[in-house]
């Protein structure tokens, strides 16, 4: 007899249930697990939202909520709870906090949480929090914790009085420890305070280099302010401006980052991602290199969709290398109706037509930090030069 069957026969069940932990993970083949997510309380409607919003239902005659759904045995993913037809949909908050109530909150069955700290240099920003869900045959991270003896990397902060853009902008350098203060290539990474404090890229890249599996870079942090980072993060002339004439004079007078470009990369998520791959394109003496993780490819000027694919289909070719990655639940319609895993696998086979190198990673999740936290050590792998 299945969990629900169970609950439905004896609710009392429910306490032997919770005191197993949420949500509850049970074979079903080789390569699947069936997941059935449980919540307990009063409410109109209960969903659950992993990049893709799913409506529990309620077990007739209980407060008991439940969804089960047959799921890769290798995901991990990040997901909350919503109630009530006001806190869900697309553009809906993620949960402020964990108190696990309210109208969008953490799974309470659940002890394993992701804070997404707020950015103490925009004002505009708070703390968000989800829970994880890691299924039995989710890929190991081994790049994230910082390994024994590798010693934490030089960080600055600087604000930058930016005229394309037209007001402050905020950067953090970072540069592994014992390397020259000079002469290293730059990666350029986008959505800053997420990727140093969510993705771990400054203990990645401090792992990998001392491992020797890269070369040492000058890492830099580019934050824009959440308010109008759907306006300035993307393909848009404005950012172009603001890393070329701005961001790379500006770290190149005080850390002496080379002018060349081929060893250097751009980097970012989403709409970073689609941000990066533009830059690589429209910059290939700056960029040697573009990091894109579940790039909105969908985008285009004036709502025109996909318009960087074609603008890769319709442009000589520079020499740029690629790392794509997306998750196979990356199936819900964007903006324009295309769904994220399409636009990716466009983007990869347009690029590979037009003879560039492309590494491609699908992996078994949604549009989420925990998955790209771990491939981006994949991505800078596959595409850094060596010394």
């Amino acid at each position: 007899m299945g969990i629900i069957d169970r609950l439905q026969a004896d609710p009392g069940l429910w306490e032997d249930l919770a005191a197993g932990g949420t949500p509850v993970v049970e074979p079903w083949d080789d390569e699947h697990v069936l997941v059935t997510f449980l919540w307990r309380g009063d409410a109109a409607r209960t969903r659950v939202c992993w990049g893709v919003w799913d409506d529990l239902t309620r077990l007739p005659g209980t407060d008991i909520w439940h969804l089960s759904r047959v799921m890769p045995a290798a995901t991990r993913t990040v997901y909350y709870f919503a109630h009530g037809d006001e806190a869900g949909g697309d553009g809906s908050p993620m949960p402020p906090d964990r108190s696990g109530t309210g109208p969008a909150h953490v799974d309470p069955g659940n002890p394993r949480h992701q804070h997404f700290p707020a950015d103490p240099l925009d004002p505009t920003d708070h703390d968000v929090w989800a829970s994880v869900l890691e299924l039995p045959s989710a890929p190991p991270e081994p790049w994230i914790n910082r390994h024994p003896g590798v010693i934490p990397g030089t960080r600055e902060t600087h604000t930058l009085r930016s005229a394309a853009f037209g007001g402050d902008r905020h950067i953090v350098l970072h540069r592994p420890a014992g390397v020259p203060a000079s002469g290293l290539p730059t990666l350029v990474v986008f959505d800053g305070h997420n990727a140093r404090e969510v993705l771990r890229i400054p203990e990645t890249l401090d792992n990998l280099v001392a491992a020797g599996r890269v070369p040492p870079y000058t890492a830099v942090f580019v934050h824009l302010p959440d308010a109008t980072r759907d306006d300035e993060l993307g393909a848009v002339p404005a950012l172009r401006d603001f890393i070329a004439r701005e961001v790379m004079p500006f770290v190149r007078t005080r850390w002496g980052t080379p002018d060349t470009g081929g060893r250097n990369i751009v980097a970012g998520a989403s709409r970073g991602g689609l941000a990066a791959a533009y830059l690589a394109l429209e910059l290939p003496e700056l960029f040697g290199a573009a990091i894109c993780q579940s790039g909105s490819f969908w985008w285009g000027p004036d709502g025109e969709p996909e318009w960087l694919t074609r603008q890769v289909a319709a442009r000589p070719r520079a020499d740029v290398r690629f790392h794509l990655d997306v998750g196979t639940e990356e199936t819900t319609p964007a903006r324009n109706g295309l769904h994220q895993i399409e636009v990716n696998r466009r983007m990869r086979d347009t690029l590979r037509a037009r003879g560039y190198d492309v590494h491609y990673v699908e992996y078994a999740g949604s549009h989420d930090y925990v998955n790209w936290r771990r491939t981006f050590a994949d991505g800078l792998l596959a595409v850094s030069r060596p010394h």
